[in-house]
């Protein structure tokens, strides 16, 4: 690092859990973020402010004047852009020296098939079920952690997915693929516009905590939260040996497809 890189990441240096060491890993690593709307937003920034070093973003979606209620990256003036680069530009004014790689595209099993295996940490920030499951699918693949969130009304919810953990559950054991929630969208629910605020800046530490070895990952446990009392809770979760994407023989003996 040179020293005007040791004087914008100094708070982080000055953890004892970080440090130079730590930063540096962080400056050295490669995100890919699915998903640049409520729970990207917070994600893409926090992590760009940390000084990811690459960060992949992938999105379809254009910037819609409902977004700008709680999806902080985008502004009025980025109305009808691709959320990717609106996302880009916001992240580049905050730290314009991490390299932010976009694609305008649905994030389907081909075109993970690709990013994951370039990522050291995969951040889920989509809105849709059958996206999720793919994620996850080509987290265990490629041996990738996963850091998932999810969010509407009042309500969210964030976990750690890290099947090199031999005891920790892949998504699919969590939420099986064969039994879909009902879909909710937050046009028809709405969505407390903090919610995914407080859900994507958690899945972001989760993310610097799983590249620099501080702290204790949320692998395994999944946390809830009801923002109408403002409570979390916590529920602990096994691997199921006869999850359809990482239970044997789908998984080889450390728990990677």
């Amino acid at each position: 690092m040179d020293d005007a890189q040791l004087l914008r990441y100094s708070r982080h240096i000055l953890l004892d859990e970080i440090g130079i060491e730590g930063q540096e890993h962080i400056l050295g690593a490669h995100a890919l973020i699915i998903g640049a709307g409520g729970l990207g937003s917070p994600v893409a920034l926090y992590l760009a402010s940390a000084g990811v070093g690459q960060i992949t973003l992938v999105d379809h979606d254009t910037v819609d004047l409902t977004n700008l209620q709680r999806q902080i990256a985008h502004r009025s003036s980025s109305v009808g852009q691709p959320k990717v680069a609106s996302a880009a530009t916001a992240m580049a004014a905050i730290n314009p020296e991490v390299q932010v790689h976009t694609i305008t595209a649905r994030a389907g099993a081909a075109l993970l098939d690709t990013l994951v295996p370039q990522a050291d940490v995969v951040l889920d920030c989509s809105d849709n079920f059958s996206t999720r499951q793919a994620i996850n699918q080509a987290c265990v693949q490629h041996g990738k952690p996963l850091v998932a969130g999810a969010a509407i009304r009042f309500d969210g919810q964030v976990s750690v997915y890290d099947s090199r953990q031999p005891q920790a559950p892949c998504y699919a054991c969590v939420f099986p693929p064969d039994q879909p929630p009902e879909e909710v969208q937050c046009a028809t629910m709405g969505v407390f516009s903090p919610i995914v605020g407080i859900i994507g800046a958690v899945q972001a530490a989760e993310a610097l905590k799983l590249l620099t070895g501080a702290g204790t990952p949320l692998a395994g446990r999944l946390l809830m939260l009801d923002g109408r009392p403002m409570a979390w809770s916590e529920i602990r979760m096994a691997r199921d040996p006869a999850c359809s994407v990482c239970g044997a023989p789908h998984a080889d003996p450390v728990g990677i497809g």
